[in-house]
């Protein structure tokens, strides 16, 4: 786990010398993808975020659920998870959303979200010991955790996702939003993302 930068680093040569024609582009959604919303919505949001950003912690607080009460939950937007971590916390609990079932990974990820100042700490050993406290709330156990955490596969997953989208969209902060294709930076209000699908929308 504190390899990533070196992991990122292979990671990268990797792709940089692969062949175009092999590569999937990032739009499409694949089987692993966290994904809530109808599959035939018109419009298709896809999240790149880090749980150890602040901003995204304010997406996921304060707009999100009314981006899902008027939009996802209304068949208007299907509403894609990918995850884009920049240091350890993030990268550790984007892997344990990845050890959960996909019916409550949603409610396990904005908790985080609300709690991230209490396991989002310097310290690493701090913040796997408050990270399991939140996961071993909901019924993780320790060996289930240490599991996850040891899962090089599932790190290297993220990684790769985090490579592809840096290449296909130039994407290096967070959070941000590919809406049907077109790349939208930073934190926006329910007020600004209402302007950007209503447009669409009305196309």
């Amino acid at each position: 786990m504190n390899k990533i930068f070196a992991t990122l680093f292979i990671l990268l040569i990797t792709f940089v010398f692969s062949l175009e024609a092999n590569e999937a582009s990032v739009l499409e959604i694949k089987d692993n993808d966290f994904v809530i919303g109808d599959k035939d919505a018109p419009i298709t949001i896809i999240e790149y975020a880090s749980m150890s950003c602040s901003h995204c912690a304010s997406f996921h607080n304060s707009t999100l659920n009314d981006l899902k009460t008027e939009y996802i939950d209304t068949g208007k937007v299907r509403f894609v998870f990918r995850d884009f971590p920049f240091n350890y916390p993030a990268l550790l609990g984007s892997m344990m959303m990845r050890c959960i079932p996909n019916e409550v990974r949603y409610d396990y990820m904005n908790a985080l979200y609300l709690l991230q100042k209490s396991w989002v700490v310097r310290e690493n050993a701090t913040t796997m010991q408050e990270l399991y406290k939140i996961m071993q709330s909901g019924g993780m156990t320790k060996d289930e955790f240490d599991a996850c955490y040891s899962n090089e596969q599932l790190e290297n997953e993220i990684l790769e996702g985090v490579i592809a989208a840096q290449k296909e969209f130039n994407i290096r902060s967070t959070p941000s939003f590919l809406v049907n294709g077109n790349l939208i930076e930073g934190n926006k209000s329910i007020k600004e993302f209402r302007q950007i699908i209503d447009k669409i929308l009305s196309e």
